[in-house]
């Protein structure tokens, strides 16, 4: 997703001059391209997200879009008041793009985590929150960000292309929709892959609805709650924890529209529960957001 992010950036800021990109001193063998074809819209502000964000809201109030890149958890907590307070309250373009959501950044530790960015950053105003589940939802993703000009969070991390054709309904991207569909898939960012898998593994693709969710806060359509009414069983599949993610969010929808569910799961990021640090697959694994065990709750459901 980085590589596509810096092809698309590189186009925004060949057709408009006042679209600068500040880095907080990150994304080497990825961004050179934009440093060295664009030297004035271009700024590396060094080890200092406060004053990047700052910064990035005054150059907004003058008439410009400031994108401000670094990793995750260092573009979301080390300058959230200034986001909120500078940024946000004030509906200036500034958007910040955290690369590694969830725990993309794996042996590093819980402090180049970020699993808790979208309950941060969700409930402020006028901002919304963006999660790409595929390589091509980054380009159209950034050309909304643009055409909106309002703050906005963009969370990268390792994707694959969408294997199916793209309906997009609000919030939500419907990936595969079965008339006699038995349960329903949401799932939000890359870790769709491993629902996708699991559905391929025990051959349901014609039992079951799979949807991704790109955008928060939620904007729901009539099509999307039509899709959880006719199976009345969700399954919700993202790498946050559960406290203000995505399934909490849903829930909270769900209920003010009334649709009537049997079941509703969420698999969710569950911290550190063996008190240790691994690659991403092995946090996806320890918190059963894993392929295995994504496959045994589908199969559970199904055949309940």
């Amino acid at each position: 997703m980085r590589k596509t992010f810096s092809i698309h950036i590189e186009k925004i800021l060949s057709e408009d001059e006042k679209v600068v990109f500040i880095t907080g001193d990150l994304g080497f063998n990825a961004l050179e391209n934009l440093q060295n074809k664009f030297p004035k819209q271009f700024i590396n502000a060094g080890v200092a997200e406060q004053n990047m964000i700052s910064m990035a809201a005054g150059m907004a109030y003058k008439g410009y879009k400031v994108f401000c890149y670094s990793i995750a958890p260092f573009i979301v907590y080390r300058c959230l008041e200034q986001f909120r307070n500078d940024v946000c309250f004030h509906n200036l373009p500034v958007f910040i793009v955290g690369n590694g959501g969830g725990y993309g950044y794996g042996i590093m530790g819980s402090s180049h985590h970020a699993i808790e960015d979208i309950a941060c950053l969700s409930g402020l105003p006028n901002n919304t929150c963006w999660v790409p589940a595929f390589t091509g939802d980054v380009r159209s993703i950034l050309n909304a960000i643009i055409k909106n000009s309002r703050p906005a969070y963009l969370r990268l991390g390792l994707g694959n292309e969408n294997p199916f054709d793209n309906k997009y309904y609000g919030s939500f991207n419907v990936l595969l929709f079965n008339q006699k569909a038995e349960v329903t898939i949401v799932a939000m960012g890359p870790v769709v892959d491993n629902a996708i898998k699991a559905i391929q593994q025990n051959n349901i693709q014609n039992r079951v609805n799979l949807l991704t969710c790109n955008s928060l806060p939620l904007e729901f359509t009539t099509e999307v709650e039509s899709l959880f009414s006719s199976t009345g069983k969700l399954v919700v599949v993202e790498e946050h924890v559960s406290v203000g993610g995505l399934a909490q969010q849903l829930s909270v929808e769900i209920l003010k529209k009334g649709i009537q569910l049997k079941v509703f799961k969420s698999l969710c990021a569950k911290g550190y529960l063996s008190k240790r640090y691994g690659d991403q697959g092995f946090h996806q694994k320890e918190s059963g957001l894993d392929i295995e065990n994504i496959s045994t709750v589908l199969k559970e459901i199904i055949n309940d």
